[in-house]
C-alpha cells in the first residue's frame, strides 16, 4: 500500500489517541475532563447504517442572527460539540462523561443537529476525533445542511504530515472551516513560527481558518506576529460562579476584564466558548456577558432539550440596545 494512504489511514486510526495524549499534558491549563472507557468514547462511531435513513423534512421553528467569516456565512449561536464527544467538564463529577456517552449516541448526535438547524443554528462547533467527521457526512448525506467547524487532533510534528492528512480529512468530509485547536494553540504560544507554519497548512485548502486557546497570550502572539488567521475562539466567561476558584476542571477564564481589553483591538471575529464555564453561568447571563464584551458569535454545548429555550435567549438578547450598541464593533 502506498506510503501515503499508510498514514492517512494511520491518523484516522489513531487521531483520538494522540490528541488525548497531548491534552493529558495539557490538563491544568485546558481543563480537559477525562474521555471516558466507553464503546463510543473515541468520538461519533457509526456503521454507516444511519446514512440510509433520511432525515424528516426540515420544518424551521425559529430563525436567529447570522454573521459572515471570510465568505462563510454562520449563526451567532454554533452548535458546541464537546457533549457529543464526552469532554463535558463535570468538575470532580466523573460519571457526567458516561452518562453523556450513553445519552448522545450516533442517532441522537444526528436527532440533536436537526433540531439545531430547525431552530436556526447551521454550525457546530467541534473536534475530529475518529468517526466524528464520518457521522457529519453521514449527516449531510440524510439530507442535513449543518456546517461544521472543526480543528483537526492530530499530533503537529516538524514535518506537519499527520497534521496535513488530519486536515485532509476534514476537508474530504466536508468541512466548512478549520481551526487550530486551543490545547494546540496554547501549547505553540511561545513558537510562533510553528504556529504560523500550523494556519499556513490548514489554509492551503482553501477554508476559513481559526486558532483557538484558551491562553489569552495566544491571541496576543497572533497579533503580534501577523499569523494569516481569519478568527479566532477564545474561551470567555465572568468569575462569578460558585466552583470559579476551585482549580477542579472547573475555570476556563482567569482573567476576563484582561481578554475584553485584548480583543477591543482586534479586527477579527470572535467565537467565544466556554460561556457557560461549562454549565455553571446561566444561558441568558451568558449570552448578555459574552455580546455584551466583544464576542461576535458564542459556542452553545447543549443538549436536544436545551436548543429551544437557549435560540429563545439569544434572540431576545441580541435585540438589547446594550448588546445592539456595545463598545466593540461587531465582526463577522
Amino acid at each position: 500500500m502506498p506510503e501515503k494512504m499508510n498514514r492517512r489511514n494511520f491518523v484516522k486510526s489513531t487521531v483520538l489517541g494522540a490528541s488525548v495524549i497531548t491534552a493529558a499534558g495539557m490538563a491544568a491549563v485546558s481543563g480537559h475532563a477525562e474521555v471516558p472507557n466507553h464503546p463510543w468514547s473515541a468520538g461519533m462511531r457509526t456503521d454507516g447504517t444511519l446514512a440510509n435513513a433520511p432525515l424528516p423534512p426540515l420544518v424551521k421553528k425559529r430563525e436567529i442572527p447570522t454573521g459572515t467569516i471570510t465568505g462563510l456565512t454562520i449563526s451567532r449561536m454554533i452548535l458546541g460539540g464537546n457533549q457529543f464527544t464526552y469532554v463535558t467538564h463535570a468538575r470532580d463529577l466523573r460519571y457526567v462523561s458516561n452518562l453523556a456517552a450513553r445519552y448522545n449516541t450516533p442517532q441522537k448526535v444526528h436527532e440533536t443537529m436537526r433540531l439545531a438547524e430547525e431552530n436556526g443554528i447551521d454550525t457546530v462547533c467541534i473536534h475530529a476525533g475518529p468517526g466524528v467527521v464520518d457521522s457529519i457526512a453521514e449527516y449531510k448525506k440524510r439530507g442535513g445542511t449543518i456546517k461544521s467547524i472543526v480543528c483537526p487532533t492530530a499530533p503537529i510534528k516538524d514535518d506537519l504530515a499527520d497534521f496535513t492528512d488530519s486536515c485532509r480529512l476534514c476537508i474530504d468530509a466536508g468541512i466548512e472551516a478549520l481551526y487550530l485547536w486551543g490545547v494546540f494553540g496554547d501549547q505553540l504560544v511561545d513558537n510562533p513560527e510553528m504556529l504560523k507554519r500550523a494556519v499556513n497548512t490548514m489554509r492551503s485548502f482553501g477554508v476559513p481558518v481559526g486558532v483557538a486557546a484558551h491562553n489569552i497570550r495566544v491571541v496576543e502572539v497572533c497579533e503580534r506576529e501577523k499569523v494569516k488567521n481569519d478568527f479566532y475562539l477564545k474561551t470567555f466567561h465572568h468569575r462569578n460562579y460558585p466552583s470559579a476558584n476551585l482549580n477542579h476542571d472547573s475555570s476556563w477564564c482567569d482573567d476576563p476584564e484582561k481578554h475584553i481589553a485584548v480583543f477591543s483591538k482586534v479586527e477579527k471575529p470572535w467565537i467565544a466558548y466556554k460561556v457557560m464555564a461549562a454549565g455553571a453561568i446561566p444561558p441568558r447571563n451568558a449570552l448578555e456577558y459574552s455580546f455584551t464584551n466583544g464576542a461576535d458569535f458564542v459556542v452553545f454545548g447543549m443538549f436536544d432539550y436545551e436548543i429551544d429555550e437557549d435560540t429563545r435567549l439569544l434572540n431576545e438578547v441580541l435585540a438589547q440596545d446594550n448588546v445592539k450598541n456595545r463598545a466593540r464593533k461587531w465582526f463577522g
